[in-house]
């Protein structure tokens, strides 16, 4: 099967388990073909359960307790969860790049889904399973309000959302350390560390992009947080956006 049809085949399936054996078993460095025949109405491929509510209604608790850790890990999972849709949508909806980019989106979307077989793993230890918990929509509607340009999607996507994961992350995993929960820590180092490369190749990207259409990276990045309200909250993390190729302008 070519292999932006395996990752559109993976995209719409609905069970996560099938979903991330879908991911991991795509071969190739990915192809640069174009993609014709989709039916963007499956998009995306969800489990009934969780139930997606306003993000104020998403439970929060202490993570003193064993239902905070809980309502965390979930929290997280699905967070996971929907990188991997996102991955494999940028893979499926955006036709005529180079077949690095292509290569590149596999590789996030296969790490997302170890990611989140990880953290389901972990919730199922805890007593609990992916989908037990309400949850919010947010990412995938960020999905699908850039669905029409790439530069877009890979300035909001992958620079504005899961740039803000590298933020929150440490102090998320200084709360679990305080609660003495080692294993769920060391999954957290392993997102985080691997969450820099991938906003790495958002950043790649949106340059590339924004070189070929003869705009100014920064200036263009800076517009669109305008343009869609973003305001960057602080602390930042500024070693690991640094690193995922953030420069200090596009940080004030």
């Amino acid at each position: 099967m070519p292999t932006r049809d395996a990752a559109f085949a993976a995209l719409v399936e609905r069970d996560p388990q099938r979903k991330c054996e879908a991911v991991l078993a795509i071969g190739g460095a990915g192809d640069d073909a174009p993609a014709s025949g989709f039916d963007w109405q499956r998009v995306p491929g969800r489990p009934p359960r969780p139930v997606l509510v306003h993000p104020r209604d998403v439970p929060r608790r202490s993570l003193g307790s064993a239902d905070g850790r809980r309502a965390l890990l979930h929290a997280v999972a699905h967070i996971e969860f929907n990188a991997i849709n996102l991955a494999l949508d940028a893979v499926c909806r955006f036709d005529g790049l180079p077949p690095a980019f292509y290569a590149d989106w596999l590789s996030v979307a296969r790490d997302e889904a170890r990611h989140f077989r990880l953290l389901r793993a972990r919730l199922q230890q805890l007593g609990c399973d992916y989908g037990d918990v309400p949850a919010h929509n947010g990412l995938w509607e960020a999905a699908e309000k850039t669905a029409h340009d790439v530069l877009v999607r890979m300035a909001m996507v992958p620079r504005v959302l899961e740039a803000r994961g590298l933020d929150v992350t440490p102090g998320m995993m200084a709360r679990v350390r305080e609660a003495g929960d080692e294993p769920t820590l060391a999954i957290l180092a392993t997102i985080l560390d691997e969450e820099v490369r991938h906003v790495a190749i958002g950043t790649r990207w949106f340059r590339h992009l924004c070189a070929s259409r003869g705009l100014e990276p920064v200036a263009t990045f800076r517009r669109l947080l305008g343009e869609h309200g973003v305001r960057l909250h602080p602390p930042l993390n500024l070693d690991a956006r640094e690193r995922a190729g953030f420069v200090p302008a596009e940080l004030s």
